[in-house]
């Protein structure tokens, strides 16, 4: 796992519309809680929302690979946690590991590709030398 800097925590609670009719979470949901841990974690590592409406770069999603382990139920308060695995001249890695607060079991890891693109263009951009380091507070 990546330095301290590199990893960002966020905490969901499995709510009803999380789930299919037996009460267990689908995996659009799974992927919605680790978008949200995603995004969280690029602003802290730089990538802020409303700078990149400015800039028109965005982290692009190219890949996605989740293996689900164990299933979470209905009410489970799920911890996701993320963090920058690899970082290429115009590729990066995130990944992630979700755990039911419970009882610490581990029931998804994923890994995620994504690229910085220019838009509307679809431009691939460089990642900066800098990449990876955690931002400074604003």
């Amino acid at each position: 796992m990546a330095g301290n800097g590199n990893v960002m925590t966020t905490r969901e609670e499995v709510m009803f519309f999380d789930t299919d009719c037996g009460g267990v979470v689908h995996n659009l949901a799974h992927l919605r809680m680790i978008e949200t841990c995603r995004t969280r974690l690029a602003a802290k590592l730089g990538m802020r929302l409303v700078e990149m409406a400015g800039t028109r770069i965005f982290p692009v999603l190219t890949r996605t690979e989740v293996d689900y382990r164990r299933p979470a139920m209905l009410g489970d308060w799920i911890e996701i946690r993320g963090w920058l695995a690899e970082v290429g001249t115009a590729r990066f890695w995130c990944e992630f590991e979700m755990r039911r607060e419970s009882d610490g079991v581990v029931l998804v890891t994923a890994r995620q590709s994504l690229a910085l693109v220019r838009m509307p263009e679809g431009k691939p951009v460089r990642l900066p030398p800098d990449f990876g380091q955690p931002a400074k507070p604003i």
